[in-house]
């Protein structure tokens, strides 16, 4: 009897302790629910939407940004997107990035001096303590504000807040982000673009213009791929050069990728991604998440919207002076994965749907102008 009593407790305290749990699960999602805001609140500060001439001195607006805030606009709409005016917009993003910025420029310069196309950079300094304003502001005097233009952040916004900025003043029909540390060879890009040049290519230059034109009301996914580099066919080499702790924190966080947010893509996090112009800028206006796990949820807005992803094998190495932190940046890039699939499941990230006429609608906001 002793011992039906004991296991009648046994499984009466384990049913309670379940209900805490499940009880405790729901008030979470809901609480994160009602707090959480389901567009990005995106703060663009006053001297961010200017870019520096060193020759002359003298500032100007940047596109899109510099022009919607000059009027007074605290809201960006789909209409406020403004053509291309060169066919490749190059982002990077740098944080005290001064002893590796300059070999990375010179050989993304070197390479694109050598194509037929325009092109621009816009290296963002997020914030840096360093000279990596000054470094890069060299290379603008020495090619021009036409082909390298310097953001300078306030303050520190994270790696994908600093990628926002730069997409959304770009110029480019095509916009790649290529880290400042140069581990990916920059002429790795004509794989990507050939990737997206041929998923693009059953359409024709008029229809490409036309739905272009029409994208507020008409959404055709194929017309927008996504070539992505990929490290994932290094991952043996990888391993074998890193410790056994680094190697499952690294596992550990793939599979919660792979578990909870992305399912097609085997490296969300490589630093060398390129985009059609037009879904740049939606992609990069509903993510919420600034920092280095930004990739995941970027990747996961492109599945959920069946965009055409191409993981693209790259060459790509070691480059000392990473800004990761082993331990601390895993576990806050694991949390905030969980925070994507949190609020992706529940409904509390909205996504974006056709039509986008008001896409960017309430997503810009502006600080009170001193």
């Amino acid at each position: 009897m002793l011992c039906i009593f004991h296991q009648y407790l046994t499984l009466n305290n384990l049913i309670a302790l379940s209900a805490i749990v499940i009880i405790s699960i729901v008030f979470i999602l809901l609480l994160i629910r009602l707090t959480t805001s389901p567009y990005p609140r995106i703060i663009i500060h006053k001297d961010e939407r200017y870019y520096l001439d060193p020759i002359s001195g003298e500032r100007h607006p940047l596109p899109q940004l510099g022009t919607i805030f000059l009027s007074k606009k605290h809201s960006l709409t789909y209409h406020d997107i403004q053509p291309s005016t060169l066919y490749l917009s190059v982002i990077v993003p740098a944080y005290n990035e001064q002893d590796r910025l300059p070999t990375m420029l010179e050989e993304a310069i070197d390479y694109l001096e050598r194509q037929s196309f325009k092109y621009e950079i816009i290296i963002v300094d997020d914030g840096s303590r360093d000279k990596t304003t000054q470094i890069a502001l060299g290379y603008v005097q020495k090619y021009g504000t036409e082909k390298i233009r310097v953001i300078t952040l306030v303050t520190n916004r994270g790696k994908g807040g600093a990628i926002r900025i730069g997409i959304l003043a770009s110029r480019g029909e095509y916009c790649l982000f290529a880290d400042a540390d140069g581990a990916t060879k920059f002429s790795e890009f004509e794989k990507l673009n050939q990737f997206i040049q041929d998923r693009r290519k059953s359409y024709s230059k008029t229809e490409l213009i036309s739905k272009e034109k029409n994208f507020g009301n008409e959404f055709d996914a194929q017309m927008f791929p996504i070539a992505i580099g990929s490290r994932a066919h290094l991952e043996k080499e990888s391993i074998a050069q890193r410790s056994y702790f680094r190697t499952i924190l690294m596992l550990g966080f793939h599979f919660i990728v792979w578990l909870l947010t992305v399912k097609t893509v085997r490296d969300t996090q490589c630093g060398f991604k390129m985009f059609p112009r037009t879904i740049a800028q939606i992609l990069f206006t509903h993510t919420h998440i600034e920092r280095w796990a930004f990739d995941v949820e970027l990747l996961l807005i492109a599945e959920r919207l069946q965009l055409p992803i191409g993981e693209i094998p790259v060459e790509w190495t070691e480059i000392e002076g990473s800004k990761i932190v082993p331990v601390f940046s895993w576990i806050q890039m694991s949390i905030d994965v969980s925070l994507i699939f949190c609020n992706y499941t529940t409904g509390t990230y909205r996504l974006p749907k056709p039509p986008y006429e008001k896409i960017f609608g309430i997503m810009m906001q502006q600080p009170t102008l001193s």
